[in-house]
């Protein structure tokens, strides 16, 4: 372990492989020891002895299946009891690219268990702990489907809407308390998420719109490091993004009320 950390320690799923074996490797560079959660035990140990050999950070590589209840709480029960950990990267997950009348609604509920259910119960396990610890950051790995269910697959689309609105409501209820929370929404990025049926692989996608992991992970550091509750790393124009959110916001005061609008009183 390199004696001079002062940044605690990030727990990072799907950290065997792509974006997660990447936040990894850049956390241990700022200075983080790692706590690394997968369940390809093979991979997850090569990756760890990768990054404790080049950052000299201590790397506890732990396999662990979030759709297994048992293992999701022994990785809730780390988060909670152990106190070196200040900061949480979600991004275990998977997702799908065919239509939802193509789509075998059994594997859209593992989809769920991991994309919501794991991703929710990790994320209760660390908030409380963070804010009673006085602070600590979630990373949340979203898409940009959250703001574009037309894309890929729905149930997919929902997950990663939930993944977003769940950031949001986090960063407004526990920021005052010392918790910092981001969602990142990356568009195609170059990892094994696109071997899925209906695509094959990220080399039959557009070259143009394609980002590397490194480029992504980077690119979410970056808007993190400036404040960011939302990170979209692809979107040339944040302006864009800032005068979507406004105008959510300016609707949300007439969002509820005792009379319908009158566009929707039956006519007399």
């Amino acid at each position: 372990m390199n004696a001079d950390n002062t940044k605690g320690t990030a727990l990072v799923t799907g950290a065997s492989g792509g974006i997660g074996a990447v936040y990894a490797e850049r956390l241990a560079r700022r200075g983080y020891d790692l706590v690394l959660v997968a369940r390809n035990a093979a991979r997850l140990d090569a990756v760890s002895a990768s990054i404790a050999g080049a950052r000299g950070r201590s790397v506890r590589p732990v396999v662990a299946d979030l759709s297994d209840a048992a293992d999701l709480r022994r990785i809730e029960a780390t988060l909670r009891d152990d106190a070196a950990i200040t900061l949480l990267v979600n991004n275990a997950g998977f997702g799908a690219a065919t239509p939802l009348l193509s789509s075998d609604v059994a594997r859209m509920e593992e989809m769920i268990a991991i994309n919501v259910t794991a991703l929710t119960r990790l994320t209760y396990a660390a908030a409380p702990a963070f804010v009673a610890r006085g602070g600590g950051t979630i990373i949340n790995i979203s898409s940009i489907v959250a703001l574009a269910p037309e894309v890929l697959n729905g149930v997919y689309g929902a997950s990663k809407a939930y993944v977003l609105a769940l950031t949001q409501s986090l960063q407004h209820e526990l920021g005052p308390r010392g918790l910092r929370a981001q969602a990142v929404l990356p568009g195609a990025t170059a990892t094994e998420f696109w071997n899925i049926p209906g695509v094959g692989g990220h080399e039959n996608l557009p070259a143009e719109i394609v980002m590397t992991t490194e480029a992504m992970v980077d690119a979410a550091l970056a808007g993190l490091d400036a404040g960011e509750v939302v990170t979209i790393p692809a979107l040339q124009d944040g302006g864009e993004w800032l005068s979507y959110e406004a105008a959510r916001r300016a609707m949300s005061p007439h969002l509820g009320g005792a009379t319908p609008a009158p566009r929707y009183r039956a006519a007399s």
